[in-house]
């Protein structure tokens, strides 16, 4: 076995945020950019030695090339033994089962979620722990620190490995072990659901559209939707992983998926659509001409967990982030169960999870989970969706309009601005921090400011605390605004402003959630000066 040490000049920018490390695939490309994040995790992972690593990624453009040089570099390190999706492909979820199935130290996850692929498009990478989970915020500082001063990376002098055929393979004195990407995690699923009531369901006529977008939840969607459960030939569309998502944008909303969205309206539409992301993790559900909002998706899952085999014994607690509406709070109340409120980043979840302290968590941006892994998992929120809907035989449209009927409607919205000036963004959020301690008291957009702060975090099972996770601002009414910047975007900033309102009588409950946000959303404009500090006038994405 020949290894090489090469010399290697740090680069500045090489911070991972809470998704890993998202760049441009042009960035990546730099010679030495991708060797020196990667060697700068095996310098902070010791326990990586010896050990097992999983590797695997959506399919996007550069996918393969970053995987054999990461294989190439983990055998360099002494790596005993790899386990890879074949064809390079692990959806995020599957990612973080194989890990804790295999008990493996970690492994890599390739991909940029849910943003555009392709040569000119994006790519990412991140390291996932032992849990399944992200890495901490205290580990991915480590990365950052050690990408910054590293001097030199490993390689194995070797050939690229075929990776179209499940099998082993030898690489250095690493195996390199090819599996079939969907076939654990199709097991996995099945000792959660009540695989046989989803079954009658679609044998009973049950129609639904699952809109792949293209990318990693292809295969596993036709698996298990079309072959194990029996949905009609074509229910899952855009079906094929490919490199640049065939020029789309593979971000399930109601911008990006308006295919999906345009087949669910009219008098003869499926009774169920859904779509998922990227890399697998995230998830928008729809009705017949109805969309279920994230933050709403999980407060009615959590209600109905029931339902659900593996939640038979009763959830042990839900979490949500901070910017998700405060839906799922009453259900937590009415369970008698907790709900705690987290920063954005599925990292935070992880910890609630590995303590046994929650069964349910999700975040506004279609992310939805449980502690069957330590990620968002698209398929899986599908999954419960059809479980429930098996075991309600209500429509979409009933099992919620029923839930507001019971615990009132929080209409939320978030509006993004996208490729925002970084300067602007950034000045923008200083100025509302400024105005913090002045905001109480004040009356804005006739409502009566409540309480104003930068959210803080303090892990309640290690004590790790995280500071300035988003400026909010409560109404006396209960409303919220929210504002964040968010760490998914590679070009400029992307700010979000979240808005909530609650209401309990069901005579306001068909009113648009646009039309009762509309006060609030010009409170939002006018107090952080968007226009002036963006040069926008209205929000590129409104969900």
């Amino acid at each position: 076995m020949t290894v090489h040490t090469h010399p290697t000049t740090p680069f500045d920018d090489q911070r991972p945020g809470t998704s890993g490390l998202r760049k441009a695939v042009t960035v990546f490309r730099q010679p030495n950019y991708l060797e020196n994040f990667i060697q700068s995790v095996f310098d902070c992972v010791p326990e990586l030695a010896g050990g097992l690593l999983v590797v695997g990624g959506d399919g996007r453009y550069y996918n393969v090339t970053a995987i054999q040089t990461l294989l190439k570099i983990a055998a360099a390190n002494g790596v005993a033994r790899a386990v890879v999706g074949r064809g390079g492909i692990l959806s995020t979820p599957a990612a973080s089962h194989l890990i804790r199935r295999r008990g493996a130290a970690g492994g890599f996850v390739l991909s940029a979620s849910h943003n555009p692929g392709g040569p000119d498009g994006d790519f990412g990478i991140k390291f996932n722990g032992a849990n399944g989970g992200p890495a901490p915020e205290a580990l991915t500082e480590g990365f950052y620190a050690r990408s910054r001063g590293i001097d030199r990376y490993h390689l194995l002098a070797a050939p690229d490995l075929d990776l179209r055929h499940d099998g082993e393979i030898r690489l250095g004195g690493m195996t390199v072990e090819i599996v079939d990407p969907v076939a654990d995690y199709a097991a996995l699923m099945d000792g959660i659901f009540d695989m046989p009531a989803i079954r009658r369901l679609f044998a009973d006529g049950f129609r639904m559209v699952f809109d792949a977008m293209h990318a990693v939840t292809g295969p596993y969607a036709v698996a298990i939707l079309e072959h194990r459960l029996g949905a009609a030939p074509g229910t899952v569309i855009n079906r094929v992983p490919l490199e640049d998502f065939g020029g789309h944008h593979p971000d399930p909303n109601l911008v990006h998926a308006a295919e999906l969205v345009a087949r669910l309206s009219g008098p003869d539409a499926p009774d169920f659509g859904a779509a998922s992301d990227g890399d697998g993790d995230r998830n928008m559900i729809l009705g017949r001409e109805f969309y279920v909002s994230p933050s709403d998706s999980l407060a009615v899952l959590a209600a109905n967990a029931g339902h659900v085999p593996h939640f038979a014994g009763g959830l042990k607690g839900i979490a949500r982030s901070m910017p998700t509406s405060q839906a799922a709070d009453r259900v937590a109340a009415a369970l008698g169960i907790p709900c705690y409120e987290t920063p954005t980043g599925w990292k935070f979840f992880g910890s609630l999870l590995d303590a046994g302290r929650i069964s349910l968590c999700g975040e506004e941006s279609f992310g939805t989970g449980s502690d069957h892994v330590r990620e968002k998992d698209g398929l899986w929120a599908v999954l419960m969706w059809l479980n429930v809907l098996a075991g309600r035989r209500l429509s979409v449209a009933g099992i919620v309009r029923e839930h507001w009927r019971r615990f009132g409607r929080t209409f939320y919205g978030r509006h993004d601005y996208e490729a925002v000036e970084t300067a602007g963004a950034n000045a923008l959020i200083a100025e509302l921090r400024a105005l913090l301690q002045q905001l109480p008291g004040c009356t804005l957009g006739g409502r009566r400011v409540l309480a104003a702060d930068d959210f803080a975090y303090v892990d309640p099972v290690d004590g790790s605390r995280s500071e300035r996770q988003g400026v909010r601002i409560v109404f006396e009414d209960g409303a919220r605004i929210v504002y964040r910047l968010s760490g998914t975007g590679t070009a400029g900033a992307t700010l979000r402003v979240y808005l909530e309102r609650h209401r309990s009588d069901p005579a306001d409950h068909d009113t648009e959630a646009t039309v009762a946000l509309a006060e609030l959303a010009a409170t939002a404009a006018e107090l952080a000066g968007i226009t002036r500090h963006t040069g926008r006038t209205v929000p590129d994405v409104v969900t």
